[in-house]
């Protein structure tokens, strides 16, 4: 894929962003419209489905409406009502010590800065982005395995890591894109896109993918 097929290969995702069911971190932002709970949203998220991400945040946020509502749960009842979602000790530990992390280093409000935000506990690079993108809607790269895994399909970056896709990315995708693209491919990845067999019939890209001309039995039917 060359950078000049981008804006064509954009308007395509965007179709079909539109077109299937909305990823789970930008569903919370549309229903609440709240940082606090898109950036607990995206903890929850990470290694788990979104349908189970979904369910089990709506539980949650029963229960918790502010940083301050933690401390009214012990950790044990944080960590039953979480414990669907992947790594739940974990993510139950880390979210017990967000009110404190928050009070005393952002005054209560989540940050908007990508590197102020990696200081909260649970709070990577891809969660930053993704907190900053789509609650904050400003500008920032957020590179999850799905845009790791299907840039590379395209042939768009030459990567090893989701780094260094991030930093491919911000050197190469116009700037009109970053706010959406992770939404738009994550969507793209959960439905068509999949890690094992992508549904490289159904895909209205596929003439820019350089996996798939090389792949797809639709393709190399038509090369014959």
């Amino acid at each position: 894929m060359q950078n000049s097929d981008i804006d064509i290969v954009m308007e395509q995702l965007k179709e079909h962003f539109h077109s299937v069911k909305t990823p789970v971190v930008d569903l919370i932002k549309i229903k609440t419209d709240d940082p606090f709970k898109v950036l607990v949203a995206t903890i929850l998220s990470a290694r788990t489905k979104d349908e189970t991400t979904a369910k089990v945040a709506e539980k949650l946020f029963q229960k918790v409406n502010k940083a301050e509502d933690f401390d009214k749960l012990t950790y044990e009842e944080l960590d039953k009502i979480i414990t669907p979602v992947g790594f739940h000790r974990v993510k139950a530990k880390h979210l017990k010590q967000l009110p404190k992390v928050l009070k005393e280093k952002f005054n209560g409000k989540i940050p908007e800065e990508i590197d102020e935000l990696m200081v909260i506990p649970g709070v990577g690079r891809k969660t930053a982005n993704l907190v900053r993108a789509v609650a904050f809607q400003k500008p920032a790269v957020c590179v999850d395995v799905h845009v790791h895994r299907i840039c590379n399909r395209w042939g768009y970056v030459k990567t090893k890591t989701p780094f260094e896709t991030e930093m491919a990315l911000r050197e190469k995708l116009p700037d009109k894109y970053w706010l959406n693209f992770n939404s738009y491919v994550v969507a793209f990845g959960q439905n068509l896109c999949t890690p094992r067999r992508p549904q490289c019939e159904r895909c209205s890209i596929i003439e820019f993918c350089e996996w798939g001309k090389e792949h797809s039995p639709i393709i190399q039917k038509e090369n014959k």
